[in-house]
């Protein structure tokens, strides 16, 4: 039933009640985006502040995701000329690994034969980095409409903030020498062809920020018709968008606070006033609700609340509208104290617990402590320019342009 819990019906009838199978998925890739946190570093008196603290092919052990029965392929980097409070890390050093770009998430695929046999198919997942900070970064999102220039249609559009940050790159900068957009494309197309025959699907994971770069990359995917199957029907396998949110987080509702989808007249305001702040949401949604929950704090704290712990937390104790808070796979609830402290003081979880042991620094043989430097960390396979010209060959050849 992969295709149902992947949302080829649109998740009807397995969201209330909550369906068992897609409650376990969804906090299967929930723990993906997750990852995308844990490895950061965020240390700014690092010289490596901005990237990700571990080798590609370590990621998964290190952050205790091994038994995902996933490989890393390619980490992906960004850079962007828009103030992102809190987002786009930089190191106070002068010695540091970029002085332009961010790792921004990764592409990893299914390996392990029996993770393959589970799933019903080999499946390639994307996932992007979020931010955990207040609503100041949405204000510098928003500001503009850019034309998303994916194909020909002037009336797709996209808030210069996110356009900047998903195309934007930086020749003097290796990391950054290929665009985030022209880095997700070339891999996908690297591994449809790898694994060319097989049963694939693309899942593409991510949290606030990262949610969003998310929906943009599906819409491109399939804009540039990587998500065509290679034989004669061409089936087109689609884009299905699964947003879970708490109903007391504010962030989801920024911008479109004035109207959105909800409000009973947008689409009259729109056509009559032009008005450019009416936004909609795409897909199914599922609400959860942080009140109740008998473990967390019942505060209108706006971090707590866009917490993505808190919202796993969440759906490990969903099972439907009316139904009562219990844990389903016994999640263990010290995660939602993480990074925040959303716990209630009778669990005895210490708030913001997840660190690196003395931050990374290690004593030497003579007794000093210091930070170990780092392997160096491959910018980007030696045929992503391939990858990516092959993708631009197929979508004109696809859509029938010159």
């Amino acid at each position: 039933m992969w295709r149902e819990i992947q949302g080829c019906n649109n998740w009807k009838g397995l969201l209330d009640p909550m369906d068992s199978h897609l409650r376990k998925e969804i906090i299967r890739y929930g723990e993906f985006a997750q990852s995308c946190y844990d490895s950061f570093d965020y240390d700014p008196h690092s010289k490596y502040c901005g990237t990700c603290k571990y080798q590609p092919s370590h990621f998964f052990d290190k952050i205790n995701m091994l038994k995902k029965g996933y490989e890393m392929k390619r980490y992906l980097y960004a850079t962007s000329n828009i103030n992102l409070p809190n987002f786009f890390q930089k190191s106070k050093m002068s010695n540091v690994w970029s002085q332009h770009a961010n790792w921004m998430g990764y592409v990893a695929v299914a390996t392990d034969p029996e993770e393959i046999k589970r799933l019903g198919r080999r499946d390639i997942v994307v996932a992007w980095r979020g931010t955990v900070t207040y609503l100041e970064w949405i204000h510098d999102l928003q500001d503009i409409l850019h034309p998303a220039h994916f194909r020909d249609d002037p009336n797709i559009k996209i808030e210069t903030g996110f356009f900047d940050m998903y195309t934007k790159k930086e020749n003097n900068c290796h990391y950054a020498s290929f665009s985030a957009r022209e880095q997700i494309l070339a891999e996908i197309n690297r591994l449809i062809e790898k694994y060319q025959g097989e049963e694939l699907s693309i899942t593409i994971t991510g949290h606030s920020l990262g949610a969003a770069l998310a929906l943009l990359s599906a819409y491109d995917i399939a804009e540039m018709k990587l998500n065509i199957l290679h034989n004669e029907r061409c089936e087109e396998l689609g884009i299905k968008v699964l947003r879970v949110i708490n109903v007391h987080d504010k962030v989801p509702t920024v911008p479109g606070i004035i109207t959105n989808e909800k409000f009973l007249f947008q689409k009259q305001l729109e056509e009559k006033f032009s008005f450019a702040w009416s936004y909609a949401h795409v897909g199914a949604e599922l609400a959860l609700d942080h009140h109740r929950s008998p473990f967390l704090k019942p505060n209108s704290d706006l971090g707590c609340a866009h917490n993505l712990e808190a919202h796993l937390h969440l759906v490990d104790g969903y099972h439907g509208k009316v139904r009562a808070f219990r844990s389903a796979t016994g999640r263990d609830v010290a995660l939602v104290n993480k990074d925040s402290s959303f716990l209630k003081e009778e669990y005895g979880v210490p708030p913001f617990w997840w660190q690196d042991e003395n931050k990374g620094m290690v004593r030497t043989s003579d007794g000093q402590w210091v930070l170990p430097e780092r392997p160096v960390i491959e910018a980007h396979p030696p045929d992503t320019a391939h990858h990516f010209q092959q993708v631009l060959k197929l979508a004109r050849a696809r859509l029938n342009l010159p």
